[in-house]
C-alpha cells in the first residue's frame, strides 16, 4: 500500500501524456491528487496510533552489492507529513485549473514532485532517501523559471544552486555513514543501531556539519536563507505554496529522521551554537518580514522565523544537560511546528496569490481597505495571519508552547531569545494588518470579484485543520512522541 501511495502520482504523469485535451489534463491530474489523498486517509486510518514502531514496512534487495534496499515504512514523525504533501498536492492542483500555460507539463510536474515527497518521508534507506530528495527538488526549478514572475529565471537558478550544494552535502555525510558502518550498509535503522561515529570526533563533525549545511539550507536557517525570499517572489501562487508547505519540511524532517540519531553525540557537542543560530534566524526572519513592502516577500521572511524554532527544538533534543521531559516537549514541539506552518503557511499564500489576481499588485501601500472590499477575504487573511503569530487555540500555538517549554529547562536564554522573536512576530503581523484590512478603500478595489467556490474549497479545509490541530493537539502529538521514543534508538532520548 505504501509503494501505492508513492508511486500512484507517477501512474498519473504517465497518463497525462497519453490522454489528450486541455479539460482532460485536469481531471485526470485532481482525481490522481484526489486518489491520492484518499489512500492516505485510509493509511491512517489503519494505522496503529498506540504504537511507535514503523509500520506498512516494506524491504526487498535494491543493490545488494552496495548494501542498498528497498525499503519504506511510516510511523508518527513521517505519518502526518506524508497526509500534508497528499492535501496540499491535492488543494494546489484544484486551484491551478485556470493555468492555461503548459498545462499538462505544469500539472505533470507538481505530479513527480508529490512523488519524491512522500518517498523521501516513508523511505529507510539513505541512497533511496537521497534519491527521493533529488525528484522532490527538481521540479520546483522548472516551475519557478518557466510559469514564475518578472526574475523568475535568476530566482529559478539561485534555488537550484542553492539546493544543490545542499543536496551533495547531504550526500557525503551519508556515503561517509555508508563507509563508516560495518559492513557497508545504506539502511538507516541498522546505521542507527552501529553508531559509526560515536563520541565527538572530526568524523563525527563533519558528517554533522554536511547534514547541517544540507538541511539548513531546505529549512532555511542563517546564513543560508537567502535563496528563499526570492524563489516565493518570483514562483507562482501554486509554487510557493508547495515550497513554503512542503520542501522546507526536508529541512526539518533530515535533521530528525537522518541527522540527530546517527551523529548525536556530535549533535549534542554543538547543541549550544546551534540553538543561537536558531533564535537569531528566528529574530532575523521576523524583523526583516517587517521590514517588507511586497505581502508575499513578507510572508517568505516568516518562514525563516517558523523554522528557526523547528531548529531550537532539535537542538534541544540534542542536549545533553536536557531532562527526558525537556526533550520530549522540544523534538515533539518542532515535528508538530513542520505540520503547523504547512497549513497555515500555504493558506497565507493561498490568499496573497487570490489577492495578487484581482489587484494586479502585492505592495502593501496600495492594498488599504481590503476588508471592506471584501469581507470574506479580509476575514480568512486575518485569520491565517493570527495563526502564524502563534495565536492560541491554533495550530502554531500547540507547536510553539511546547517547544518554549522543553527551552525553558536546558536554555533559559534561548527560551527568551524565542519569546522575543515570537513578541516581533506578532508586532509584525499585526502592522501588516493594520495597512491591509482597514483604512479607505480605494476607488480601484470597491469592484474586485468576491472569492469563488473553488477558491473557498481551497481555503476552507486548512482552516478547519488549523483549528482542529490547534484545539486537539493530542492524537497528533501522542504518535509523534511515540516514533521519537521508540523508532529512533541512536537518538539522545534515552530515559524517556
Amino acid at each position: 500500500m505504501l509503494s501505492i501511495l508513492t508511486f500512484l502520482p507517477l501512474a498519473g504523469t504517465l497518463a497525462l501524456y497519453l490522454v489528450p485535451g486541455r479539460a482532460a489534463w485536469r481531471w485526470i491530474a485532481t482525481i490522481t491528487a484526489a486518489s491520492e489523498l484518499a489512500l492516505g486517509i485510509v493509511l491512517a486510518i489503519l494505522f496503529n496510533w498506540g504504537s511507535g514502531k514503523l509500520q506498512f514496512v516494506q524491504q526487498v534487495n535494491w543493490i545488494p552489492a552496495l548494501g542498498s534496499s528497498y525499503h519504506l515504512g511510516i510511523d508518527g514523525l513521517s505519518l502526518p507529513l506524508i497526509l500534508l504533501t497528499a492535501l496540499l498536492t491535492f488543494l494546489v492542483l484544484v486551484y491551478a485549473w485556470k493555468q492555461e500555460q503548459f498545462t499538462r507539463e505544469y500539472f505533470a510536474l507538481f505530479l513527480v514532485m508529490e512523488t519524491g515527497l512522500i518517498g523521501f518521508f516513508s523511505t529507510m534507506d539513505l541512497l533511496l532517501f537521497y534519491v527521493f530528495f533529488e525528484i522532490a527538488l527538481v521540479p520546483m526549478y522548472f516551475i519557478i523559471g518557466l510559469w514564475g514572475h518578472e526574475r523568475r529565471i535568476q530566482s529559478a537558478l539561485k534555488f537550484f544552486l542553492y539546493t544543490r550544494v545542499g543536496s551533495l552535502a547531504v550526500l557525503l555525510s551519508i556515503l561517509a555513514l555508508y563507509l563508516g558502518t560495518n559492513p557497508h550498509t545504506f539502511d538507516l535503522p541498522q546505521i542507527i543501531a552501529a553508531r559509526p561515529y560515536a563520541g565527538t570526533g572530526v568524523g563525527a563533525f563533519l558528517v554533522l556539519l554536511g547534514f547541517l549545511i544540507g538541511f539548513g539550507i531546505k529549512l532555511p536557517v542563517i546564513p543560508l536563507h537567502s535563496w528563499l525570499p526570492d524563489a516565493h517572489t518570483d514562483a507562482p501562487t501554486e509554487g510557493s505554496v508547495i515550497l513554503a508547505g512542503l520542501l522546507l519540511k526536508l529541512g526539518g524532517y533530515g535533521l530528525l529522521r537522518v541527522a540527530l540519531p546517527t551523529v548525536p553525540d556530535a549533535f549534542s557537542a554543538w547543541a549550544i551554537p546551534i540553538a543561537a543560530l536558531a533564535i537569531v534566524s528566528a529574530i532575523y526572519g521576523a524583523a526583516v518580514a517587517m521590514a517588507q513592502s511586497d505581502l508575499k516577500r513578507l510572508i517568505a521572511f516568516t518562514s525563516v522565523n517558523h523554522m528557526g524554532y523547528v531548529l531550537l527544538g532539535v537542538a534541544v533534543a540534542a542536549a545533553a544537560t536536557a531532562t527526558p521531559a525537556d526533550r520530549a516537549a522540544a523534538a515533539t514541539g518542532a515535528t508538530y511546528q513542520l505540520v503547523a506552518h504547512g497549513l497555515v503557511t500555504g493558506m497565507l499564500f493561498f490568499l496573497v496569490g487570490m489577492l495578487a489576481d484581482r489587484t494586479g499588485t502585492r505592495e502593501i501601500s496600495r492594498l488599504s481597505g481590503i476588508w471592506s472590499a471584501l469581507p470574506l477575504y479580509g476575514s480568512l487573511l486575518a485569520f491565517a495571519m493570527f495563526a502564524s503569530l502563534g495565536l492560541p487555540a491554533l495550530a502554531h500555538f500547540a507547536a510553539e508552547v511546547q517547544i518554549v517549554l522543553g527551552t525553558l529547562g536546558v536554555y533559559l536564554w534561548a527560551a527568551f531569545g524565542m519569546l522575543l522573536a515570537i513578541l516581533v512576530t506578532t508586532a509584525m503581523f499585526l502592522w501588516t494588518l493594520q495597512r491591509v484590512l482597514p483604512g479607505k478603500v480605494s476607488l480601484e478595489w470597491t469592484k474586485l470579484p468576491r472569492l469563488s467556490r473553488r477558491e473557498l474549497a481551497v481555503l476552507l479545509p486548512l482552516v478547519a485543520l488549523i483549528l482542529l490541530l490547534g484545539v486537539f493537539p493530542g492524537p497528533l502529538v501522542g504518535i509523534m512522541q511515540a516514533a521519537l521514543r521508540l523508532t529512533l534508538p541512536g537518538i539522545l532520548l534515552r530515559g524517556w
